[in-house]
């Protein structure tokens, strides 16, 4: 049948079921006995009309209803009253033994500064340094101990001091998951620091003076890290004491109640450096009656929150106590490929294929790039001999460029950054072939079959971002981040599609554009959850003193790397270089983390644009019409 007869048939129907459905219609048999119809249409124009515009409006047509059915609900206001309301003091009320040990070790450490700094008055100096503590005595003798808070940009420092607060109470937090060792040593630091600082203002006769200055915003500020503690410890412990769980299953329970706790103290992390650069600020003009009633309200507000209101909560809903956030960890259901994701599924399905795939997908290339990146620190380390040798105000950033090459000052650069774009592609072929094959059990032999059949075209495809992500400066990088959705899933399409290579060339760019707004919005969101997981492992803003080797801001791979050079310099001069491999392990441990993660919501996004155009499981599902599955259909349709 010609395709103008085709649509002259049956043009009244098409436009009579989009009347209906426009409208709400309240007649559901001719509706279903329409949209059925349009289905059979849909295969009809898919078979014979493939490249023509009926095929597309027909397809558009049934996604419209399909897409009806399945649409997700958003998160609502009432559901977001109910977190803070009840799911969120039920959390804290679980939590109250590890908070309340938290602060028992906080107020001990604490005793230990004020009893170290009565016995010893240069103790202070020890654990703030001679700069701070001369800069206060200072400031006494001018008859303002604590101009320190007096900054003239109240703006800047709220900033400064709002991301220094919520830095330390996450650092504190994620430290937890080291067997809780990382933030007992973080309540220690601060604990001694805080007890020093506050004897120290007692030995010169003003403890009261700094009391009211001090808590005004330390109310809210040590509160946070002291709960910090707690939920980190609170993390910690579902790993050393699992219980009846696997230890997996344990870590997952209780970092998600300390996520939870953690997500509630924002706000007063917020708060007080509010207080810290607007209140605190005036200290000096304020009555002294306000100040006391200042931070016995703040206080008020932490024990409500945090003691009083979910000890209310756990008494009125006790069968919230016994309920399990866990799940059922036997039977989960799997993700499907094909499959039309808002930007929410597509991270959410991509984080769950991480967890499952992981293992698969570093066991397959494993033995390959292991040693390539061997040779690639070997030889980096020869090139750069004297930076290895040397600590870097941005050491991050100085270690990424030693390992991928992307300096390009000599041609051993040019060799590394081809080896680079190498190894990627077979991570990459890696993800793919596990997310393709995700429920078969395959072994290496197919893999390599594949690899054999694909690496040229991954590689190919994933040359133009690879040349993007690490060939260009960072201050053009930052704006190349838009441009950078038009190759995204490029190397997905070549690695997971079976069609001929000039037909994938063509649907890579097709898709790319078709998903520009999704993949731009993914890779945003995929770089701020790298950013935020960072923090603790290797904060972003970690600047070195190049002249005493001290970081401005201490993190996790500090404390490694220090402890490493310590050691080293008991059997070697070159204590720094051993110092600086370690971080490049750590770095490249969690680049790999990043781009196998990456991979994988590439994959994801090809089979959400393929589902998209191709309504590939719709047409699956009428091949299944009639047949029940426990997949697609409730438990009532068995019993």
């Amino acid at each position: 049948m010609k395709e103008t007869s085709f649509i002259q048939q049956n043009k009244e129907k098409w436009s009579r079921f989009e009347k209906l459905y426009a409208d709400g219609s309240k007649e559901p048999e001719e509706l279903s006995d329409l949209y059925m119809d349009i289905t059979d249409d849909l295969s009809y124009a898919q078979t014979f009309y493939k490249r023509r515009t009926v095929r597309v409006y027909l397809n558009q047509l049934t996604q419209k209803v399909f897409l009806g059915v399945n649409k997700q609900k958003g998160l609502s206001l009432k559901k977001f009253i109910t977190v803070w309301k009840t799911s969120l003091p039920i959390e804290i009320y679980k939590a109250r033994k590890s908070l309340l040990f938290a602060l028992v070790t906080f107020l001990i450490y604490m005793g230990i500064g004020i009893i170290t700094t009565h016995y010893n008055h240069d103790f202070p100096r020890i654990v703030m340094g001679d700069m701070y503590v001369n800069m206060t005595l200072e400031n006494i003798q001018k008859g303002n101990p604590l101009a320190v808070y007096e900054s003239p940009d109240q703006l800047s420092m709220f900033i400064m001091i709002t991301t220094n607060n919520l830095k330390v109470a996450f650092l504190t937090f994620f430290a937890g998951f080291f067997f809780t060792l990382g933030t007992h040593l973080l309540l220690f630091s601060n604990g001694v620091m805080l007890g020093s600082f506050q004897y120290f203002f007692h030995l010169k006769g003003l403890l009261i003076t700094s009391f009211l200055g001090i808590w005004i915003h330390g109310a809210f500020e040590i509160s946070a890290i002291v709960l910090a503690g707690g939920a980190g410890i609170t993390a910690g412990n579902g790993f050393l004491f699992p219980g009846s769980y696997s230890r997996l299953q344990s870590m997952q329970r209780t970092v998600k109640s300390g996520l939870k706790i953690m997500m509630s103290l924002v706000p007063f992390i917020i708060a007080a450096g509010f207080l810290e650069s607007y209140v605190t600020h005036n200290y000096q003009s304020l009555p002294d009656w306000s100040k006391w009633t200042l931070i016995l309200f703040s206080f008020a507000v932490i024990l409500f929150v945090y003691v009083f209101y979910p000890i209310y909560v756990a008494r009125k809903h006790p069968e919230l106590l016994e309920e399990d956030d866990l799940g059922d960890q036997t039977e989960r259901t799997p993700v499907l490929l094909y499959k039309m994701r808002g930007i929410g599924e597509v991270m959410s399905d991509s984080f769950t294929l991480f967890r499952s795939l992981i293992g698969s997908i570093v066991g397959k290339i494993f033995i390959i790039v292991a040693p390539l990146v061997g040779l690639i620190m070997y030889l980096q380390a020869g090139n750069y001999a004297e930076d290895m040798g040397l600590r870097h105000f941005y050491d991050w950033v100085v270690q990424l460029r030693i390992l991928f090459g992307y300096n390009f000052s000599n041609p051993m650069d040019l060799l590394v950054f081809f080896l680079w774009s190498v190894i990627l592609a077979l991570v990459l072929a890696s993800v793919f072939h596990s997310v393709k094959f995700k429920d078969q059990k395959e072994g290496v032999m197919p893999f390599f079959k594949y690899l054999i059949k694909n690496f040229h075209w991954i590689w190919l495809g994933n040359l133009i971002m690879y040349l993007f992500v690490f060939g260009l400066p960072w201050y053009v990088l930052i704006w190349a981040v838009f441009i950078a959705p038009l190759f995204f899933i490029q190397s997905a399409v070549f690695g997971l599609d079976e069609r001929p290579a000039g037909t994938r060339w063509t649907r890579s760019w097709s898709y790319s554009a078709n998903r520009y707004g999704t993949s731009l919005m993914v890779i945003l969101m995929s770089v701020f959850i790298v950013f935020i997981i960072s923090q603790p492992i290797a904060f972003i803003f970690s600047f070195h003193e190049p002249f005493n080797d001290q970081p401005l801001v201490r993190d996790l791979l500090d404390m490694l790397a220090d402890t490493v050079k310590r050691v080293a310099m008991i059997y070697t001069d070159e204590h720094i270089f051993w110092s600086n491999i370690v971080r490049q392990i750590v770095y490249l441990l969690f680049s790999f983390m990043v781009i196998i993660f990456m991979g994988i919501t590439m994959a994801v996004s090809y089979y959400s644009s393929r589902e998209k155009e191709e309504a590939v499981s719709l047409r699956e599902a009428f091949k299944r019409f009639g047949k029940r599955s426990r997949l697609n259909e409730s438990q009532a349709d068995f019993e």
